[in-house]
């Protein structure tokens, strides 16, 4: 029996909820989420990736601080944007557009973000709690997939048999 999943439903209604959670948390404690994106380069999908990521967060009632960077910029000055972040008591999740340039090393700019506001699960802390199954930060992609998945098919996953196509840290 097929199942048709329809995530932009799914999704509308998970937006509502969150709203809805950022709403409760400002009048419990004051604090609005903060969301920082950096882009780095003119990459036209990046651009709309981190566009809708800011218009969605502002739709939740979230702060939203998009630091677009040209594409050469030095390792040095996008670390020190990356520590200025993690720092900043305003900023509570951290995304670094993927790609950068070849000339910086991805790597450590990903390991440069605090683990606790490392909202795409890149960090090699995040990575392995992953791994291991423990509690963190997970790649958004996987995230909404099993998301749909149980939402759809509400019984245990678990030892069901499934296929992933593609191969790369956060999504196959």
């Amino acid at each position: 029996m097929a199942i048709i999943m329809d995530g932009k439903a799914l999704a509308a209604q998970m937006r509502a909820q969150l709203a809805g959670d950022v709403s409760t948390l400002k009048l419990k404690t004051g604090v609005t989420p903060g969301l920082a994106v950096v882009i780095v380069g003119e990459n036209p999908a990046s651009q709309v990736y981190v566009r809708t990521k800011g218009r969605e967060a502002q739709a939740a009632g979230m702060n939203s601080f998009h630091h677009a960077l040209p594409g050469d910029v030095t390792q040095e000055q996008l670390l020190a944007l990356v520590h200025r972040l993690n720092a900043d008591p305003h900023v509570h999740g951290i995304l670094v557009q993927l790609p950068l340039p070849d000339a910086l090393d991805s790597q450590s700019i990903l390991q440069a973000v605090d683990p606790a506001k490392d909202v795409d699960g890149f960090h090699p802390l995040n990575a392995g709690r992953l791994s291991l199954g423990t509690p963190g930060l997970t790649p958004c992609t996987p995230q909404g997939c099993l998301r749909l998945l149980k939402h759809y098919v509400p019984e245990t996953l678990a030892g069901k048999t499934a296929v992933v196509l593609g191969r790369s840290n956060i999504v196959g």
